[in-house]
């Protein structure tokens, strides 16, 4: 069992071929995963989110109805959560589509179950600490700047401590909590300090 919470992560399989889709719901299974639901194209995976609220959808690209970053877009938009996409093209105008519909993270087919559940833990990860600085900041145009200044400082934390991203981002959760000053001031710092040091 890869998870070592007592409420196992609740995942959404979206994939359009039956095959993949069910040999993708037992491998996570096997890891410990409770899979909520199956949906066969987009449209059905972005109402079964809705309706069951998984911890986590892992969805394919290529979908009949609503393709799956169109789907993950308004799963995203909604807050309802993370979407990890499948895909069998590592094309770089599809990842970047993915990206800015908000993706957390992709596994490129055929996969792994070694490939899958790390993607879903930085996805859950990612989402964690996106959830926590909108906590923080109210403004749209702020909430951007802060995540920007936020993924920076934690590449420079990353690089310099040699830690992980979770852990730089822990750093700097902790430290705006110590110092009682935002996260967002300090991200700047540690840019500031660390990128001319």
């Amino acid at each position: 069992m890869s998870q070592s919470a007592p409420t196992p992560t609740r995942v959404l399989v979206a994939e359009d071929e039956a095959i993949i889709r069910l040999d993708l719901a037992e491998m996570l299974r096997e890891a410990g995963y409770d899979v909520v639901g199956q949906a066969g194209d987009g449209e059905q995976a972005v109402e079964m989110a809705r309706s069951l609220n998984p911890d986590i959808v892992i969805m394919d690209v290529k979908m009949p109805v609503m393709d799956g970053i169109t789907a993950a877009e308004t799963i995203g938009g909604e807050r309802i959560c993370p979407v990890v996409m499948l895909t069998a093209f590592s094309q770089r105008e599809l990842v970047e589509r993915a990206r800015d519909a908000g993706v957390m993270a992709y596994v490129v087919k055929p996969f792994t179950a070694g490939d899958v559940t790390p993607a879903l833990d930085i996805a859950l990860s990612r989402w964690a600490e996106l959830k926590t600085l909108e906590a923080e900041v109210a403004d749209l145009g702020d909430r951007l700047e802060t995540r920007k200044a936020v993924d920076r400082a934690k590449g420079v934390l990353m690089a310099k401590l040699k830690i992980s991203e979770a852990d730089a981002f822990r750093w700097i959760q902790k430290t705006a909590m110590d110092r009682r000053m935002g996260m967002r001031e300090v991200a700047d710092a540690v840019i500031a300090g660390m990128e001319n040091a």
